[in-house]
């Protein structure tokens, strides 16, 4: 009996994944050390999550997503601070700016396969990191975008103070939330059938009448305009935008987090960034060397549970569930 709840219950889950991930991201704060720790987790999951709809969906591993973090948070700061505009216009540019930024980043990387995908993607990135650190009058160079703030303002009449952390990740949770739930629409759209068909036989795809690269290039695009709007909500929770926001070594974050969660899973981004971004925090109380201990966690994982965090709890539960 106890196996039957059991499965009944991950199946209701698996039915409503959105307000699952809702709920748990709801209470999230409380399990955490401090609240900071938990909108880093929240902002880098939703990261991870936009890499992973191309990665783990789709099979393209890219190298140049920070670009799409970093126009997001640059297009946000610029309109808030050289241009004066509300911050919800100033995400909304961000998120556009991103996707349009992915259009033409798609254009040209989907032309390739393989490696030299990634490698397009690396060297396209890189060319975005430059174009933004040369534009030192709008961007700030390598100081970074300083003054990037949200003033109180009022819901229905209830003041709202968004320099309270706590009151600060329950905002950025509803763009989350609305992000989690267009990720899971397009998964459980004939879009996201025709995803995974490609990432499991791209000729095979192309031989049924799918048009690969318009999807490529689609896909592409919608996980730049995701990845943009993390950067958009980070660079209102930093209050600055850094210009390592467009680094490679974000990039690299981003598929170290996926395959650590577990790449091609719904959750499994925001798994991967809670555990690295906690251990990051953890390791940097103990040495500066924080980096080689994560490393060494993620190679562990990666000999030993290559399906990543969730992706392994995923499968020993269904493992279970036939075995019932």
């Amino acid at each position: 009996m106890p196996r039957i709840y059991m499965n009944s219950f991950i199946q209701l889950i698996a039915r409503h994944r959105v307000l699952a991930s809702a709920l748990f991201l709801a209470i999230f704060p409380f399990v955490m050390p401090y609240e900071a720790l938990a909108i880093n987790i929240l902002i880098f999951g939703l990261f991870a999550m936009g890499f992973n709809l191309l990665f783990g969906y789709m099979g393209l591993l890219s190298f140049g997503h920070a670009a799409f973090l970093g126009i997001g948070g640059y297009l946000t700061g610029i309109g808030i601070v050289h241009y004066g505009m509300p911050w919800g216009t100033a995400i909304l540019v961000g998120v556009v700016g991103a996707a349009i930024g992915g259009l033409i980043m798609g254009f040209l990387a989907i032309r390739t396969r393989g490696i030299y995908f990634s490698m397009v993607t690396l060297a396209l990135g890189q060319i975005v990191y430059y174009i933004f650190y040369k534009a030192e009058s709008f961007t700030g160079g390598e100081n970074g975008l300083r003054g990037v703030r949200v003033d109180s303002f009022n819901i229905f009449g209830i003041p709202i103070d968004f320099l309270n952390p706590l009151v600060k990740y329950y905002i950025i949770l509803v763009f989350v939330v609305a992000a989690i739930w267009l990720i899971s629409r397009i998964l459980n759209s004939p879009l996201g059938a025709v995803m995974e068909a490609i990432r499991e036989n791209e000729k095979r795809a192309a031989a049924c009448g799918f048009d690969v690269a318009k999807t490529k290039l689609l896909v592409f695009v919608l996980s730049a305009a995701i990845c943009g709007l993390a950067g958009s909500l980070r660079a209102l929770h930093l209050s600055i935008v850094p210009i390592d926001s467009l680094h490679y070594l974000q990039s690299g974050q981003a598929v170290m987090m996926s395959i650590l969660g577990g790449m091609g899973t719904f959750f499994g981004p925001f798994v991967g960034a809670a555990v690295m971004l906690y251990l990051e925090d953890v390791v940097t109380t103990f040495t500066k060397h924080w980096m080689a201990v994560v490393g060494l966690v993620f190679m562990f994982f990666v000999l030993f549970f290559p399906k990543g965090i969730w992706g392994t709890i995923l499968s020993k539960l269904s493992i279970n569930q036939d075995s019932k």
